[in-house]
Order: C-alpha cells, then structure tokens, then sequence
C-alpha cells in the first residue's frame, strides 16, 4: 500500500496516533489550516476535507478499529491509521489477508541498489515505498488468502503436485514459505543468481533430496522465527553509561555504537553493525529513524535484540550455504 503521507498516518506510538486522528476529525480549521497544523504536504487528486468529511461517520470510539500494526522496515513495526480517507492506496485485496493469521514474504522486482537481499517476512500489512529500500517498491506474497468461507494457501497447485513427486512427500504451505526463505538467504544464491536478481522477482531452485530440503525449511523457520522477533536471545551488548538516552548522532566505532556524545552501545561487531537488509543498513536505520527520540527502556531492549538475531541471520546463513544449492 501506499500512505502518501507517512507522518500523519503512520506513528510509533499507538495512543499518539489515535489521538491525531481525533483532532483532525474535529477540527474546525480550513483547509489550508488543516495541511498546516497537520503538516500534510497536497497532492494531485486527494482532498483534505473530502478526508475530514469522510472521518465523520466514525465515532471516537470506534477510531481505534482502523490503527493496525504495520511493517515499516526490518524490525520497525509501527501503527498505521487504515482508512481510505487518509491512505492513498490501502490495497485491501491484498492487505485484507494479513489482517488475519498469515506470514507474507516480502521481495522486490528490481534492485535499485547494490547485491540482492531484499527478502524479509512480515505477519502485519506493510507500505511499499520504504519497506526494504527508499529506492524502489517492495511486493507482498501472502501464504494464505482468506475468503468469507475458505483459508486457502496461496501457492500453485502445479508447485505441490510437482514437489510431491519430486519428494514422494505431502509437503505443507508452510514447508515450501520456509524453505524458499532460506533459499532467499543463502549468499551463494545471491551471488549466483545476481545479475537475474537485478531485473526480475526471484526464481527459487529446489534441491533434489527431500532431507536437504526439509534442512533447509528448518534453517528458513528459524529465520522467519527470528525476523518476526518471536525468540528472546541472550546478549553479551552492554549499555551502561548514564545518560539522556536521546538519539542525536549516531556513529560506529571500535565495537561501539554511539547515540550521542557520552552513550553508546558497546560489543557490536563491524560484521552486524555493516548488516544491510534491501537498502538498509539495519543497526544504523533504527536507530537514525528515532533521532531526537529517547530511547525507552523497552527501545534499549529491542535494539539489544536486534543485534542478537543479526549475528543469528549471519551464523544461519552460513549453514544455509553448506547446501548444494543449484
């Protein structure tokens, strides 16, 4: 989907949002009021009162019902205000699958930048534009798509009949989502495949013993598990000094990531700190995406966190890639 407008909609903080959205919706101030104190930028073909009158049917109460948590980038999940008065495209075709038990993949077509590895999982709806690249539109595949009357998994019947032969094995939806994961985290894949990978959506070979492949969906789970931050590992990062704990610049050095003159991160080594997922570069991008913010205890953690399922991504990747890959 597409907001148009991602400082309005889209928020770190749940209550902050809601309570946006309140204001707008009673406001009395003109249009050009409105784009000013909201610091909405105008576009071509949307209308700020047709979006205000759109909000009043809905009930103060009933605002809460459109916030949904929404992938923003790698382990940046923030709230959106979804609703077609306020997002340019909510996709609903689409995104309305995510809105139930789901896992979707998430790739590009075309890499903007650099070696292919945009790959990433989400179990929320995500926004397009910044997802995995500021430099070009990332695609959602979910793993089922729901009906008013069926779960149905999203996946080719040919892909099951020919994998079950293949096999001689009845593989799961989730099977085929786990493996083709690892598959996309497999560095010897990426650089294979990097000049295909530059101009079109991933093609995924499929190993011909059925023990390497079920291997292989163990290695992708453990991903998907991580990349979804449903594990809590343990850390040996310290973050001890005593300070603001406001983001004002941050910067790497000797083990050390800095967050302004006096706190820093200490024990993060260059090979996770130079981690990019898509076009970004994962440490520095959170931690940039809340400058001027003071991290909470609860921020302190998820980045600690961070750190830790980067230096699992990059120990899995290298089993991964003992695998005779075609």
């Amino acid at each position: 989907m597409t907001t148009a407008r991602d400082n309005f909609v889209i928020d770190m903080d749940k209550s902050k949002l809601e309570e946006r959205m309140r204001r707008f919706k009673h406001s009395d101030n003109s249009d050009e009021e409105l784009h000013s104190s909201f610091n909405i930028r105008k576009k071509k073909g949307w209308s700020i009162r047709k979006a205000w009158n759109m909000l009043q049917p809905i009930s103060d109460s009933d605002l809460k019902k459109y916030i949904k948590p929404v992938f923003y980038r790698p382990f940046d999940v923030q709230w959106i205000f979804w609703h077609d008065s306020v997002v340019w495209r909510t996709v609903k075709r689409v995104m309305k699958h995510m809105l139930k038990e789901n896992l979707g993949l998430i790739t590009v077509r075309q890499v903007a930048e650099g070696i292919f590895n945009h790959a990433y999982v989400t179990n929320t709806i995500i926004e397009s534009r910044i997802t995995l690249s500021n430099k070009g539109i990332a695609f959602l595949f979910p793993l089922y798509l729901y009906s008013d009357f069926e779960k149905k998994a999203n996946i080719d019947p040919n892909i099951y009949k020919t994998l079950s032969e293949k096999y001689n094995k009845e593989l799961t939806p989730e099977d085929i989502f786990y493996y083709i994961y690892a598959i996309l985290y497999s560095p010897t894949y990426r650089k294979r495949y990097e000049e295909f990978l530059q101009y079109d959506f991933p093609r995924i070979p499929f190993v011909d013993d059925y023990e390497d492949f079920t291997k292989l969906a163990e290695l992708g789970k453990e991903l998907v598990e991580l990349h979804l931050m449903r594990k809590r590992l343990p850390t040996s990062v310290k973050f001890d000094v005593i300070g603001s704990n406001i983001v004002e610049k941050v910067k790497y050095e000797n083990g050390k990531v800095w967050i302004n003159k006096e706190q820093y991160f200490d024990g993060v080594p260059g090979e996770i700190w130079n981690f990019y997922i898509g076009g970004y570069q994962v440490l520095d991008k959170w931690l940039k995406s809340r400058k001027n913010r003071k991290l909470e205890s609860k921020d302190i953690e998820q980045f600690l966190q961070i750190v830790e399922i980067i230096r699992e991504t990059i120990r899995l990747m290298k089993e991964i890639d003992k695998f005779n890959i075609p």
